[in-house]
């Protein structure tokens, strides 16, 4: 479709804004508004559920579950001493976590939830139609020589940055499935040898992933056995994120931690294509209604979802023809367009986007990691910019005094320690130009 944008500039001031790659907080206009959604709280504990039934197969082929019995999950870890840092500037009041997806067994991220979700899901479908398995039976089934030569006469593909390809690699090629990732040139090395190491067949772009997505999409649609995992279109990536939200409920109660009105929560999530953000945000909503605050964070210089959302035209239009960059070192955000779920689905449900620098990212990677030892790739620790504008901000900063504050990790254990230290160096650099807190 052809776009004016002096016209959407005209009614969008903000898209001027954003052109100036300046941190910014956008309210959404149509939060707490009631919009009619396709599927509801059923549909989440049914997800939840159907990874239950999969947990024996999990710890049996995933070393890494076992300790949980199968149950794909991370930390909920409580971050005092980055909150004091954090607070130098704006006190942040209430009590810092950090949801730890860097922690999640299989792939190290927040596409663990989705990405194994929707593999899982596809199996099963097939198990039950083709070799009379039923949802009673023994899911240790799964890893039976008849299931994977029956499975490995199937395909299944996946467009990524790196994260959901890893997630939808690793568990398809254990179940047995021919398996193609196609990337955008955003993806980094080591993922794309991750990969390769598993037996996977991984396709790389010279584009952007919007393009390597259409790509993807078209691949697949020509090749009968070929099933397609759409990060932009996706309900069952979706509902996968989504099962996050009964988890926190339950992580939030063992810990003796309320949420109501007088203890509100907000929750900080890195957004890029908005799939796997829109579905924690759905699962959180599910659980906890009116008492949590959903808010996105997005790179200053590629925030696809904010230009949807704002715009109304969500999938319709990319952060490139509004004439923003795009550049970003952030691989796992670097999405211009965004998904065809996330604007619609979040229209009443998310109170805002943030938008960050790159040189934050950096800093808040070597500050964490100086306070906490916790080491997250860049793209993970963008969620703490929004904290500082909750705390100014007019609505929600009075409702923020006595809150819980969840800060969502998407990854960071599987980097390479020769990279994460490169990262962190390079963190350090930039706070030598500043006053950090922590010494090295």
């Amino acid at each position: 479709m052809a776009i004016d944008v002096e016209a959407l500039k005209a009614t969008h001031p903000i898209l001027d804004d954003l052109l100036t790659y300046q941190e910014l907080f956008w309210n959404n206009p149509e939060y707490q508004q009631e919009f009619t959604l396709p599927f509801g709280v059923a549909d989440v504990l049914a997800a939840t559920k159907r990874f239950e039934r999969f947990a024996p197969y999990l710890a049996l082929v995933f070393p890494d579950t076992r300790a949980t019995h199968g149950i794909i999950e991370s930390p909920l870890t409580k971050i005092p001493n980055m909150q004091q840092h954090l607070s130098a500037d704006t006190p942040i009041h209430g009590q810092l976590y950090l949801k730890e997806d860097n922690k999640m067994p299989v792939s190290g991220s927040i596409k663990s939830r989705g990405g194994l979700y929707e593999v899982l899901k596809y199996a099963e479908s097939l198990a039950i139609a083709h070799l009379g398995f039923s949802t009673t039976d023994d899911y240790t089934k799964f890893n039976s020589a008849k299931f994977r030569d029956f499975f490995a006469q199937h395909k299944i593909e996946v467009a990524s940055t790196g994260n959901l390809g890893l997630s939808v690699g690793l568990m398809a090629s254990t179940l047995g499935f021919q398996t193609c990732i196609h990337m955008s040139k955003d993806a980094v090395a080591w993922k794309i040898a991750k990969l390769r190491a598993n037996g996977v067949e991984v396709v790389v772009y010279d584009d952007n992933f919007s393009n390597a997505v259409a790509a993807a999409r078209k691949a697949s649609s020509q090749d009968m056995r070929s099933y397609f995992v759409d990060d932009e279109a996706s309900t069952d990536l979706f509902l996968g994120y989504a099962t996050a939200g009964p988890r926190i409920k339950a992580q939030l109660a063992a810990a003796n931690i309320p949420v109501d009105a007088d203890h509100p929560l907000f929750v900080y999530l890195p957004a890029g294509v908005g799939g796997s953000p829109s579905g924690v945000a759905f699962g959180l909503k599910m659980m906890f209604g009116a008492n949590v605050y959903p808010i996105f964070v997005e790179p200053a210089h590629i925030p696809s979802v904010l230009v949807g959302m704002e715009t109304q035209l969500n999938n319709d239009i990319t952060v490139y023809d509004v004439g923003i960059d795009g550049q970003t070192r952030a691989d796992g955000l670097a999405v211009g367009r965004p998904s065809k779920i996330a604007g619609v689905y979040m229209r009443g449900l998310l109170a805002g986007i943030a938008t960050s620098t790159e040189d934050r990212m950096f800093k808040y990677l070597a500050e964490l990691a100086d306070a906490e030892n916790i080491w997250l790739e860049p793209s993970s620790t963008i969620g703490m910019k929004a904290l500082t504008d909750v705390m100014q901000h007019p609505i929600y900063g009075p409702r923020a005094q006595n809150a819980t504050h969840i800060v969502w990790a998407t990854g960071g254990s599987m980097v390479p320690t020769d990279i994460m230290h490169s990262y962190y160096e390079y963190g350090r650099e930039l706070l030598a130009r500043d006053t950090p807190v922590f010494s090295k």
